[in-house]
């Protein structure tokens, strides 16, 4: 096989504050088939995904799970990680943002770019959505929610470092427009020079000082680098990039990347932000930033809080990895969404799977068995019809190679369905079974058994990118070694071995209302017992001091936006007390609140003021993000909760 060169793949790296549901899941899988196709074709491919791990909403995510942000991101990357690895995927590294190697660039990285005065402090006011780390303004709010989540926003105001997009503007706008294939879909380019590049770019936040689990700013320590600069460079840092030009082997290589696979939800970002932050380091771009399609339930976007969430373990469960790889990889189209149910699976499975691939598959081996004992001859009588069916099979490596190309892996896996169509098709019109009634006959029985599992061969060894276990398993049938993608440069190259005596069947047709109930079944599983706290003796909660006050005086913390300093009244004490509900609620809403505090909790100093308790409060979460409410009561102040 010809080394075709260098070929560096990567997948937007998942935000480790949750499991993946499949609509997550797809990204990895199709980056996974690319790469082995591409591998297949002979080109030196590295492929690299991993965990973004920093930033407010996992802060506040640990802090709710009574775990360090440290240990909350070992448990979400491992999950992650899992899923990914079930999926057989083929990556080269899984990179998480919180590894040594990469927290030490980005370090360097943010120096570099203020040192060349490309980022400046100033201050920050405006829209804030947690869940998606991002700053709006008022005319970018829709029915004053987040524009990209649809979820609520708060304001927010704040000392930040700014990284002037403004200046690489126009360098980016040229690039774009001397690289037709820089941002695909085409859809998604215009999306971008119409609607972001046309009206001029604002200089983008790039710190934070509200929250502190991120990479610390080594010049100002109080600020974190924001996701922007921490998340995209991950992309050169897992290479070896280095700042200071001591770059190790891989990214020498394989940078610029070749194609950046990510969900079309964060294309701004990879063709506007990061491209312009690697124009400021003077470092190559990369080749193509490629947008794909979501991933619906019906019609509808995925959604951990709507409950209508599919998770990849438990498709893999009722169905196997390669069914799953198949079908989101075959039903995603190039540009617009595609759609998963449970009922769709099952459909397409018996369809393609059971009825044309797994059925072609198991009768062919069969009728070798049946008529040749497992083995054929090259002793072949062929006709017009011989010849047709061959240039099919052997066009079809050509259009699977344009597809994939271009990036259409749907159509590409749509080919190959076509080409065991035409299998199947093909015994139709020669009847083996009537040819096996007549010994004149036998030659031209032996060419079509031939034709057929030659045929079968190409269309296993173009399905491997897609099903690896299922082609494996077809090739072991065949009992074939010729599995790689130059033995399909002609017509004839399975050897003619003993197929097995015993074939099974690739996929086994499903009863959809059997298959559906079991679904049911195990989906309505009530969910695992709730960890709770080691138990505590009486004792032990008789010490705490819990007493109803009322709330006299709230106001905003001078030093810290998320603190507000209460002045509460128990009756026979006044207390100052500060709580982190800044977030929730403004401090005119609470003064006369009832409120029950612990009042012998050690005092602490905040930022400055001197906090003697602490109120109590409840967190839920609630459409996708954690609300918080402080615990109320009716009674008298100075009541003892006990």
């Amino acid at each position: 096989m010809e080394n075709k060169g260098k070929y560096y793949i990567t997948t937007a790296i998942a935000y480790a504050s949750g499991k993946p549901h499949i609509g997550n899941t797809y990204e990895i899988i199709m980056a996974d088939a690319i790469a082995r196709y591409k591998r297949m074709l002979g080109y030196d491919v590295y492929f690299q995904t991993g965990t973004d791990e920093h930033g407010q909403k996992i802060e506040e995510k640990a802090k709710a799970a009574g775990m360090t942000p440290k240990e909350f991101v070992d448990v979400q990357a491992a999950e992650i990680k899992r899923i990914f690895d079930l999926m057989n995927t083929s990556y080269d590294r899984f990179i998480r943002t919180t590894d040594d190697d990469h927290e030490a660039q980005v370090k360097k990285i943010f120096k570099k770019l203020y040192d060349q005065g490309d980022i400046y402090k100033s201050e920050y006011e405006g829209w804030y959505c947690t869940p998606c780390e991002s700053f709006w303004t008022d005319s970018q709010l829709v029915d004053g929610k987040c524009p990209d989540c649809g979820r609520e926003v708060h304001k927010e105001k704040e000392e930040s470092y700014f990284f002037k997009l403004s200046k690489y503007q126009k360098i980016l706008e040229k690039y774009i427009e001397e690289h037709d294939e820089f941002i695909q879909p085409e859809s998604r380019k215009n999306e971008m020079i119409n609607n972001f590049l046309k009206p001029g770019l604002q200089d983008l936040c790039v710190s934070r000082t509200s929250f502190k689990w991120g990479v610390p700013v080594d010049f100002d320590p109080k600020h974190v680098v924001y996701v922007w600069i921490d998340a995209l460079s991950n992309y050169i840092t897992g290479l070896g990039y280095d700042v200071d030009g001591n770059h190790g082997e891989l990214y020498k290589k394989y940078w610029p990347a070749d194609l950046h696979l990510i969900g079309k939800d964060i294309i701004r970002f990879h063709t506007l932000y990061w491209p312009i932050m690697l124009l400021a380091l003077d470092v190559p771009l990369p080749k193509q930033v490629f947008g794909h399609p979501w991933m619906l339930v019906g019609e509808d976007k995925i959604s951990k809080s709507r409950g209508n969430a599919i998770y990849a373990d438990d498709l893999a469960k009722f169905f196997g990895v390669d069914a799953v790889r198949y079908y989101v990889l075959h039903e995603m189209p190039f540009a617009q969404d595609g759609t998963i149910t449970w009922e769709l699976m099952i459909e397409r499975i018996n369809s393609d799977l059971a009825n044309v691939y797994g059925n072609l598959v198991n009768r062919t081996i069969a009728m070798t068995n049946k008529y040749f004992g497992g083995q054929l001859t090259r002793v072949f009588e062929e006709t017009e019809l011989d010849k047709e069916f061959k240039e099919t099979i052997l066009a079809t490596p050509k259009i699977v190679e344009e597809k994939m190309a271009e990036l259409r892996v749907g159509d590409a896996i749509e080919a190959i369905m076509e080409l065991f169509r035409r299998c199947n098709k093909y015994i139709d019109e020669t009847a083996p079974w009537t040819l096996a009634k007549n010994e004149s006959d036998r030659v031209r029985l032996n060419t079509v058994l031939y034709n057929l599992l030659e045929g079968i061969r190409f269309g296993a060894v173009l399905m491997e990118p897609v099903m690896p276990e299922t082609s494996r398993k077809v090739f072991e049938q065949l009992n074939t070694a010729r599995r790689d993608y130059d033995s399909l440069l002609s017509f004839g190259n399975y050897e003619c071995s003993k197929v097995t005596d015993k074939p099974e069947p690739l996929f086994g047709r499903l009863d959809p209302e059997k298959t559906m109930a079991e679904v049911h079944a195990y989906l309505d599983q009530p969910e695992e017992k709730v960890e709770h706290k080691p138990e505590i003796e009486f004792g032990d909660f008789d010490k705490v001091e819990m007493v109803v006050g009322k709330v006299l005086e709230c106001k905003k913390h001078p030093d810290a936006d998320k603190i507000l300093v209460f002045n509460v009244d128990f009756g026979y004490e006044q207390r100052q007390i500060l709580s982190g509900v800044a977030e929730f609620y403004k401090p005119e809403e609470l003064v006369g609140r009832k409120v029950i505090a612990v009042l012998n909790l050690k005092s602490r100093k905040i930022r400055g003021l001197e906090s003697n308790g602490m109120l109590l409060s409840a967190v839920k979460e609630k459409d996708g993000k954690e609300e918080l409410e402080l615990v109320s009561s009716d009674m008298e102040i100075g009541s003892i909760v006990c």
